[in-house]
């Protein structure tokens, strides 16, 4: 289960829908074997993405207007020494982005630039011929970024070092130093889920996204307990409140200099409920 459940969360974006999916291929598989499957793996993984595809295509999102959708965080912490398949699962950054791919394209993105699939592999896989998926691909690359570089221990102190200057700023309500901790065009997006009361569902600019987190911080998470993790590989604060998990922040940092290029926020209970059964320790500096 643990080989396939990157498949499928790569292209749903919600860890409990991808667990369902493996879960119901690996109980047909079980139950009524296929005589003629000579290679079960790779028949195990062509299931569990054609069905991935067919629920991402179904998935409908009731969105209110201003909320932003956000895929399910999964935890990455440590991921080397607990679980190696996690090293599968892609940047939260780049699955935002993905959305803007139909099903298909996505599929072809993530066997190709995640998994190193050839294009004949690919093919094979989702019943397209070669130059079909050298074209999805093509169309996918054109809105998308590269995957973000490989975690060393130098890239963990400096997001977290980065992190930390930016709680710094909001407790000290330095509004000036904040800005200059952020793009000019960084975007704040985050998602309740319909049920979570937003400050905001999207907003674009560092003086504006300054003027929210100062509010949000102030107004909400000056009692909070922030603990830093990372969250499909990127540096993130969850916040505590009265022990309940209440935020996922999920952070884009320049890969230089440390500015923030984009937040993700999810507030959704449903998305949160994975990381509230599991404990995080590493508490940020006040």
């Amino acid at each position: 289960m643990q080989v396939l459940f990157p498949y499928a969360y790569n292209i749903l974006g919600s860890a409990e829908e991808a667990r369902d999916v493996v879960q119901e291929v690996l109980v047909k598989h079980l139950s009524a074997p296929p005589e003629h499957i000579t290679d079960p793996k790779n028949y195990l993984i062509r299931s569990v993405i054609n069905l991935s595809i067919t629920l991402k295509s179904r998935q409908k999102k009731t969105l209110r207007p201003g909320e932003h959708w956000l895929p399910e965080p999964v935890a990455t912490d440590d991921a080397a020494d607990r679980n190696l398949y996690l090293d599968d699962v892609l940047s939260y950054s780049l699955l935002v982005l993905m959305e803007r791919l139909d099903a298909r394209e996505r599929a072809v993105f993530i066997l190709r630039e995640s998994f190193d699939y050839t294009h004949a592999e690919i093919a094979g896989l989702l019943s397209v011929t070669e130059a079909h998926s050298r074209q999805l691909l093509s169309r996918a690359r054109t809105r998308l970024f590269k995957p973000a570089p490989k975690r060393t221990a130098a890239r963990d102190a400096h997001d977290r070092n980065a992190l930390e200057g930016f709680l710094r700023a909001i407790r000290a309500r330095d509004t000036q130093q904040l800005e200059t901790l952020m793009a000019a065009d960084i975007g704040f997006y985050a998602d309740g889920g319909g049920t979570v009361p937003l400050a905001a569902g999207t907003c674009i600019g560092a003086a504006p996204v300054a003027a929210l987190l100062m509010r949000v911080y102030h107004s909400y998470l000056a009692s909070a307990r922030l603990v830093y993790t990372r969250i499909n590989h990127q540096p993130a604060l969850l916040s505590y409140v009265a022990g309940r998990l209440t935020a996922c922040q999920v952070f884009d940092l320049h890969p230089e200099h440390g500015t923030l290029l984009q937040i993700n926020v999810v507030l959704d209970p449903g998305k949160l409920k994975s990381l509230s059964q599991q404990s995080f320790d590493t508490a940020l500096k006040s």
